[in-house]
């Protein structure tokens, strides 16, 4: 903790900026639909908005996070702060359909503010105590998304009080730009790799490192010379045609390496989780009769659950003695049994059980997963892999309705169910992983 602690005030201050971002946006985003619909735009209009900014966020991800890696963490993500902050200023001032779905183009390409903060996070702190404080980031991010719908639902009452929540979300971007702007970034970005990783040996990535590691690394770092948390120093100039050529080497490596187990991975639990959710209002006021503000407590709930969870992830992983891929495995069948027994739970009681567990074991999976992918994308790549991870998430975002809705023809409890085979499945491709990492460390044991 010592290493945290001698930049305890500038992780600090990344957990406000991830807790500010999520709060801006979970105040906007429940009020677009309501929003459209008042401009004159049926549900059809809400959803095309909703996908438009789906597809960009699956489009621009990967591409946003290399491009951190190439010049820098601060500089993209202070450029990408301020655009999102005038894209809600431009929603402030909609007053058309049309109008409305500009000011939600900068936001879908350059809205990547959370991936960015926690590649960010992984250049300050070692790999032992990463888990720990990715957690704390999360549980923050969270606390921020539960609160901003509860001014929202303040400001909304007022005359023009969409316009007002968004110039207020927009002025909150702003405020996080100069937090960032402000952050003493000189004290910690020269600081020698070796410092920042000195125990990079204890933690279970040397396993995945033999695996997959040296592949990524073979694709994405031809070009450099030295690396600088996250600003990449290279044999070619810094003009805009040498970035370019240098986010495509980071895009094509990701796209030849061997990490595509990981990647599906996070696709078919979070397709499992989007699955949970997408029906749970209605499957819930239909199989139990349950009031809505009963069902809103509910989402609330296990929104409190996975932020508390988060706080305690690293305090789990280190129960596992830092074998992450085996803490995402026993989380993964915690979510597909908590998914079967929603499906057929006979009293709301279960379903608050339900709830408790899965906002339990969705978090610490989601810590999981982003602990794998930063540590086999190597120090020049986590850009990369924490944005195609998001790309990832958002393909599996736009499939979810589609899904939910083919199955809901013939059950209500059907998107659950088709969550838990999915989670299924997931299990056993992490198994698979698990044993290949079981025989690599067995047979690296035996050379030695």
């Amino acid at each position: 903790m010592g290493f945290v602690g001698s930049r305890g005030p500038l992780v600090l201050s990344l957990y406000l900026v991830g807790f500010l971002d999520l709060f801006a946006v979970s105040m906007v985003v429940p009020l677009l639909s309501r929003h459209i619909k008042l401009l004159g735009g049926s549900s059809t209009v809400a959803g095309l908005v909703g996908s438009v900014y789906g597809l960009l966020q699956l489009l621009s991800s990967t591409v946003i996070g290399s491009w951190s890696d190439v010049v820098g963490r601060q500089k993209v993500l202070l450029i990408t702060l301020v655009l999102s902050g005038f894209s809600y200023g431009l929603l402030g001032i909609s007053s058309s359909i049309p109008l409305l779905i500009l000011a939600r183009i900068p936001t879908g390409i350059f809205k990547h503010t959370q991936s960015i903060l926690k590649a960010l996070l992984s250049d300050l702190i070692p790999e032992y105590e990463r888990p720990n404080v990715m957690g704390r980031f999360s549980a923050a991010s969270s606390v921020g998304f539960i609160l901003g719908p509860v001014l929202s639902g303040y400001l909304v009452e007022l005359d023009g009080g969409f316009y007002t929540t968004s110039f207020v979300c927009s002025f909150i971007f702003f405020v996080n730009a100069g937090v960032v702007w402000r952050l003493p970034y000189k004290a910690w970005l020269y600081t020698p790799t070796k410092e920042l990783h000195l125990t990079t040996e204890v933690n279970y990535e040397t396993k995945c490192a033999t695996l997959q590691k040296e592949k990524v690394k073979n694709h994405t770092t031809k070009s450099v010379i030295t690396t600088t948390n996250g600003a990449a120093r290279h044999k070619t100039s810094n003009s805009v045609w040498s970035q370019c050529v240098l986010v495509g080497q980071n895009i094509k490596g990701l796209i030849h390496s061997n990490l595509w187990d990981v990647f599906l991975v996070r696709f078919l639990m979070a397709l499992a989780n989007l699955l949970y959710y997408s029906n749970f209002f209605l499957a819930v006021e239909e199989r139990f009769n349950a009031p809505p503000r009963l069902i809103g407590y509910l989402i609330s709930y296990g929104g409190i659950i996975g932020a508390l969870s988060g706080l305690i992830a690293g305090s789990v992983i280190g129960l596992y003695n830092r074998k992450v891929i085996l803490l995402l495995l026993h989380s993964g069948i915690l979510t597909c049994c908590t998914m079967v027994m929603y499906s057929v739970a006979s009293s709301i009681q279960v379903v608050v059980l339900c709830s408790t567990v899965l906002g339990f074991s969705t978090t610490i999976g989601r810590v999981c997963i982003t602990d794998m992918e930063l540590s086999q994308g190597g120090q020049q790549a986590r850009g990369t892999m924490i944005g195609a991870g998001q790309s990832v998430t958002a393909v599996a975002r736009i499939l979810a309705p589609l899904f939910s809705g083919i199955v809901q023809e013939f059950s209500v409890c059907g998107p659950p169910r088709l969550g838990a085979a999915l989670a299924l499945l997931a299990i056993l491709l992490m198994a698979s992983i698990h044993s290949k990492l079981n025989k690599t460390t067995e047979a690296k044991v035996k050379l030695h």
